[in-house]
């Protein structure tokens, strides 16, 4: 997609973020003479976005990690029911009535109130227990982040992304990444992409070269599953802001 600019140094990148930074407090016209408070100011909004970086990705890992405790809760008390990945094809099906008892996606407020309550709480079967004496407010709202993303791709996706795609594409996958002024054409803007989940898909996976675009687009499928991928495309999806490429 991108290629790192000729004869670029950390001198020049560092003037050059700081001169974009600037020019959009300049108005345009004026001559540019920066001021020490103008620079310290320059400086500041930099640390501020490698921070805001750090934080998105920190806050990313720590849903994964929330997300593996609830996986360990779920083995432990829903898999006799629900089954291994909550398709509900488990042995205990047959004792209740051959109920569906596969999870859906839902909002984390459902998981929750039926976790606590049972099934009576949400309308659903009597055969769902009450976990409220059970679990503790740690392990419910593991096992609620573990059942949100187990079952709603976009989530999943939008941690793979935010965990590996956003120092390039922005945290807002818009192209503007912290990185983004080291490249030539510089990263795509996803928010507006012409592209389909199959091209999509494919540069994720191959990388750029194999695309024809530029090689330091990585083979992603080197460091991701298959189905972390597709996860990543769905999300790519949700984030888009014009109509979807056919």
């Amino acid at each position: 997609m991108f290629k790192l600019k000729r004869g670029v140094t950390s001198s020049t990148i560092f003037s050059a973020v700081l001169l974009g930074l600037l020019s959009m407090v300049i108005p345009v016209g004026q001559s540019f003479a920066a001021s020490d408070a103008e620079l310290k100011q320059a400086k500041k909004e930099m640390r501020e976005s490698r921070k805001e970086i750090r934080k998105v990705m920190k806050q990313a890992r720590e849903k994964v990690k929330q997300a593996v405790r609830g996986g360990l809760v779920y083995k432990t008390y829903c898999v006799l029911c629900h089954g291994e990945n909550g398709s509900g094809d488990a042995r205990m099906s047959v004792v209740h009535n051959n109920l569906s008892l596969n999870i859906t996606k839902q909002t984390s407020e459902y998981y929750e109130k039926i976790i606590l309550g049972g099934g009576p709480a949400v309308d659903r079967s009597m055969f769902m227990p009450t976990w409220e004496d059970e679990l503790t407010a740690e392990q419910t709202q593991d096992l609620v982040m573990y059942l949100s993303m187990v079952t709603d791709a976009d989530k999943r996706g939008e941690i793979v992304f935010k965990t590996n795609c956003i120092l390039c594409h922005g945290v807002n996958g818009d192209g503007m990444g912290r990185a983004s002024v080291l490249f030539d054409p510089p990263p795509a803007d996803l928010t507006r992409s012409d592209k389909n989940d199959v091209y999509k898909k494919m540069i994720i996976s191959m990388g750029g070269e194999a695309m024809g675009r530029s090689s330091v687009m990585p083979i992603w499928s080197m460091e991701l599953s298959e189905s972390e991928i597709d996860d990543v495309v769905a999300y790519l999806r949700k984030i888009l802001v014009v109509p979807y490429p056919e």
